[in-house]
């Protein structure tokens, strides 16, 4: 994967001369649902390392944890059995053929994602060529390598076409297939997680960060909770607001907001999105019900502009990481 800064100049055209828009298709050219394309999609890692020759490059050290992208198809392959062993063991996910195979969470968009990884040095043993044991991971994908791969994996979810037309002049970073392995997740993985996200926004001019974070089940009658806490006191304005795809469209407002307990709906919230809503970010409307992962998803939409100085700065780890 490249890692320049330059903006794509694709998306510095006149607004007025036509442009394909992929934002609006299901999941389209990159999804990898069935044995067959689950196989491909490994073969396109291949593909994937030509590309991502780079300089090896720490964004960040705390004691034995580091944070870096992946710099090879090997490392690519460890944070998919990391996310195997998060969604499909330890979680409620349901395996497709291909990824029971191969014990990995694998698909088409593996290929054309950076991977953002939190490393252990002091958990060698066992992995393949005395390689530092994949922790945590996320999965990074930019608008302009979306726009030429068939779109974003939220749009299979969100209609997020209008969003990025409304904001065509900033740059889109989707962020996806976030896990820690269990015994890790405390607030330092965290932070180097955050820390690597903060570097490649600034080293990729990254602008907006978008992506589905999951609530835990598909009833959402029970999720009444949180969901109509999201709705009442996270609810992007309209200048960032994008809906749930009609057919998949799941009502977030199922309580008032005078009967909503906000401590109690914050401590029913999963960390991952409590940790975005302190960040500033927004919800999208309506919420998605994924039974294949065995959760319920809303939108986020996270602005850089709106992330609050302080955590510009708590993530600006340069000083303390070493």
């Amino acid at each position: 994967m490249m890692t320049s800064s330059q903006r794509d100049p694709a998306m510095m055209r006149d607004s007025a001369t036509p442009t394909r828009n992929p934002f609006s298709r299901r999941r389209a050219a990159p999804a990898a649902p069935g044995l067959i394309s689950s196989l491909q999609a490994y073969g396109g890692l291949q593909a994937w390392a030509a590309r991502a020759h780079r300089p090896l490059q720490s964004l960040g050290r705390i004691g034995s944890l580091e944070v870096r992208l992946a710099q090879t198809a090997a490392e690519v392959r460890q944070a998919q059995k990391l996310r195997y062993r998060v969604f499909y063991q330890e979680g409620t996910a349901i395996p497709n053929p291909g990824r029971l195979f191969a014990r990995r969470d694998v698909d088409g968009y593996d290929a054309i994602c950076d991977h953002l990884l939190v490393l252990d040095h002091a958990a060698r043993e066992g992995t393949p060529g005395n390689r530092p044991a994949v922790v945590g991971t996320y999965r990074l994908l930019r608008q302009a390598l979306a726009e030429d791969h068939g779109g974003f994996y939220t749009a299979g979810e969100f209609d997020i076409s209008g969003l990025i037309e409304r904001h065509r002049n900033l740059q889109f970073l989707e962020l996806g297939r976030s896990c820690v392995l269990a015994p890790y997740r405390n607030k330092r993985t965290v932070e180097l997680l955050w820390h690597g996200i903060h570097a490649y926004i600034t080293q990729n001019r990254c602008d907006v960060m978008i992506g589905c974070a999951s609530l835990d089940g598909t009833e959402p009658k029970r999720l009444a909770l949180p969901l109509s806490f999201l709705h009442h006191y996270a609810r992007a304005p309209e200048e960032w607001r994008a809906q749930a795809l009609p057919e998949r469209y799941v009502e977030m407002n199922r309580i008032s907001k005078e009967s909503i307990d906000p401590k109690e709906a914050l401590r029913q919230l999963p960390p991952l999105v409590k940790g975005y809503l302190r960040l500033g970010a927004y919800i999208g409307d309506g919420a998605v019900v994924d039974h294949e992962f065995g959760t319920t998803d809303v939108l986020i939409v996270l602005p850089v502009s709106v992330i609050k100085q302080r955590y510009i700065e708590h993530f600006d780890l340069g000083r303390r990481a070493a």
